[in-house]
């Protein structure tokens, strides 16, 4: 196994091993380990602008999510029309 860098060790936990313990998405995780490396490596600006990127990133694709249909509501049962109705020829 490789010894991981001492910018994602510092504290009791590494890293990854906080974002599996959390259960954390891609992005979520990714944002995690930019702003725990922030003026540990490198610039750390560049490295919250990273973090910010990936927690855009996961809150527009929960937006989107949310503004779904559920599936539970989408034509799960035939609906009854009193009256005539027309047919479409598709």
């Amino acid at each position: 196994m490789a010894n991981s860098p001492s910018y994602y060790t510092r504290g009791s936990i590494e890293v990854w091993d906080f974002i599996r313990d959390q259960n954390l998405n891609y992005h979520l995780g990714c944002a995690i380990k930019y702003i725990c490396r922030a003026g540990y490596k490198d610039s750390a600006i560049e490295d919250l602008k990273k973090a910010i990127h990936y927690l855009e990133n996961e809150l527009n694709h929960v937006v989107r999510s949310s503004n779904r249909v559920p599936k539970s509501v989408q034509y799960t049962e035939l609906l009854d029309f009193e009256g005539e109705t027309e047919t479409f020829d598709r």
